[in-house]
């Protein structure tokens, strides 16, 4: 049974006085698995939330399969809802198939072939088996079990009540029912948000096994590259959104070409502006021979004249027209891309063979055992590890925020910077400019202003603090740290809330610069591409293990053969 395609025709979704999606339409086929890339704000959850029918546009059109999946970020449970009845109503479509299956198997065997009625009952048949075909509907219960077990979710009693459950379990049962139920449209907003590497890879392998068409807006730039057919960038460009072919690897690379053909573009239309304007200024006030004539050329000096004020003059025109259209139809001038406009991160401290943290036999009851670590004063150090395995405890220890048992030595008058998870600045109503200055002091702030780090767009900044998003109140903290760089810096998630792109440009400011930084990250673009040393640590077995710099591509084969 073929499967119907997704389709959205001119969408144009205005929220709080902004226009967040103008014009955008799409086209999802089957076997098309389509990621969404944009800032914070771009339009990327509204989009799929005008494709879900959850919302609708102000104007445009969606045409949608009539059985459509959609994760996001509401529960569509009650808190008293049981596992075992999220999995009911997964299930329910498949059950449904074989049942009727059943019913008309059970019809047919009753009905004569010359039976008016028997070409429509083998008709119904067919179409209800094709059906149950499409959505491996006789598998559906060992599928259940399987995306439970692939997602982290197969040691749960299926008694177990939503409300006891945290919300990233929550989040991955719910995902787990969308799979079970194979629908021909699949609508996803952050799935891998709360997933370790293996549920993370399994549900890669599950989205490219799917037939339908697949949406989904993410960070996670590991994800996109596993998973897409296409990517749609709902950042501003010249003829508004565009869509790639390819995955993420692809998407960057045409992506790069694209802006700087965008920049040269426009630069050249600058150029032959300027040069218009001053050519129809200047040319129409001068006289083509800027001299008198001489005695032998009195005679014929007139005619001469007047046939070189006739060209001068029908340049003129030329020029004219050529400006008033040029002025009307040229590019905008590319948006300043938000990036990292600093030379450094952290900052060089005094030569010397001590190492600026060193601890030894370090323990944090329930939360950190480390037998040893030091930290020198150029390190590039990544920490990986699961969930609870103490990841942000040893960054709290290494800043001296936290006192841990064991032995903490730090070099004297060191400075240090940590980026954390939760960002929470004491005056909410103050603008993201006054805070920035105020923490600052305005000579640094002066010295190095906000809007040139490029972490935040100029419109955001007299925004109060408390009504930017979470992402923006983080770019606020490492713009801070940024500023003034210390001699050791710790960022705990630094790529959680930003885009795909931010995200590159961090990983290539964090790669030189003088001064140590420590990087806490479950990003597993990032980790793939790390250069120094990793340090992984393991939940409840205090242990870790030191890796050696590796070239890039070497890191994951390493990994994969451990």
């Amino acid at each position: 049974m073929p499967q119907p395609a997704l389709l959205a025709h001119d969408l144009v979704r205005t929220l709080g006085g902004r226009r967040v999606l103008d014009g955008v339409s799409l086209t999802a086929s089957p076997g098309h698995r389509i990621g969404l890339i944009g800032e914070n704000g771009a339009g990327k959850s509204t989009l799929l939330r005008l494709l879900a029918g959850v919302d609708e546009p102000d104007a445009g059109s969606v045409s949608r399969p009539a059985d459509l999946g959609f994760l996001h970020q509401e529960m569509p449970f009650d808190a008293e809802s049981t596992i075992a009845a999220v999995l009911d109503e997964a299930l329910s479509e498949a059950r449904e198939d074989l049942a009727q299956l059943e019913r008309l198997s059970a019809q047919l065997a009753h009905v004569p072939e010359d039976d008016p009625g028997h070409p429509d009952l083998l008709d119904a048949y067919g179409r209800r088996l094709e059906q149950t075909q499409d959505r491996e509907s006789w598998d559906a219960d060992r599928r259940a079990a399987l995306m439970l077990d692939g997602l982290g979710l197969g040691a749960l009693a299926h008694d177990r009540t939503l409300g006891s459950l945290s919300g990233g379990q929550r989040g991955r049962l719910v995902l787990a029912a969308l799979l079970v139920r194979r629908p021909p449209a699949l609508l996803l907003d952050e799935p891998t948000n709360h997933l370790d590497d293996d549920a993370a890879a399994f549900l890669e392998e599950q989205l490219r096994g799917l037939p339908g068409a697949v949406v989904v807006a993410s960070h996670d730039r590991a994800f996109l590259d596993a998973v897409c057919t296409d990517l749609i960038d709902l950042d501003p460009a010249v003829d508004g959104p565009v869509r790639y072919g390819g995955n993420y690897s692809a998407y960057v690379s045409e992506k790069r070409a694209e802006r700087e053909r965008w920049e040269r573009r426009y630069a050249e239309e600058q150029e032959e502006l300027e040069e218009l304007r001053h050519g129809a200024g200047v040319t129409a006030r001068r006289v083509a021979p800027d001299r008198g004539p001489r005695d032998n050329e009195k005679m014929g000096y007139g005619h001469r004249a007047g046939r070189v004020q006739s060209q001068i003059s029908r340049r003129v025109r030329n020029a004219s027209r050529r400006l008033e259209e040029l002025e009307r139809t040229q590019v905008a001038e590319p948006p300043p891309p938000l990036r990292f406009a600093t030379p450094q991160l952290a900052t060089r401290t005094q030569d010397g063979p001590k190492p600026l943290v060193s601890l030894q036999d370090v323990r944090v009851p329930g939360r950190l055992a480390l037998s040893g670590l030091e930290v020198s004063a150029t390190e590039r150090l990544l920490v990986t590890g699961g969930n609870g395995a103490g990841k942000s405890t040893l960054l709290a220890v290494l800043a001296g925020r936290l006192t841990a048992q064991g032995e903490v030595r730090r070099r004297r008058g060191l400075t240090v910077g940590l980026l954390t998870q939760d960002t929470v600045f004491e005056r909410p109503d103050r603008t993201v400019r006054d805070t920035y200055a105020l923490a600052l002091g305005p000579e640094r702030a002066e010295r190095v202003p906000l809007a040139l780090l490029g972490l935040l767009a100029e419109g955001d900044l007299d925004k109060p603090v408390g009504q930017v998003s979470v992402g923006q109140r983080r770019r606020l903290a490492l713009a801070l740290l940024v500023a003034r760089p210390p001699q050791l810096l710790l960022l705990d998630e630094p790529t959680n809330h930003l885009s795909p792109r931010l995200c590159d440009e961090l990983e290539a400011a964090l790669g030189s610069g003088p001064g140590a930084i420590v990087v806490a990250s479950h990003d597993r673009w990032l980790r793939r591409r790390w250069q120094g040393r990793e340090l992984l640590l393991e939940p409840g077995q205090g242990q870790w293990k030191d890796r050696a710099p590796v070239r890039q591509g070497e890191l994951w084969r390493h990994r994969r053969e451990q």
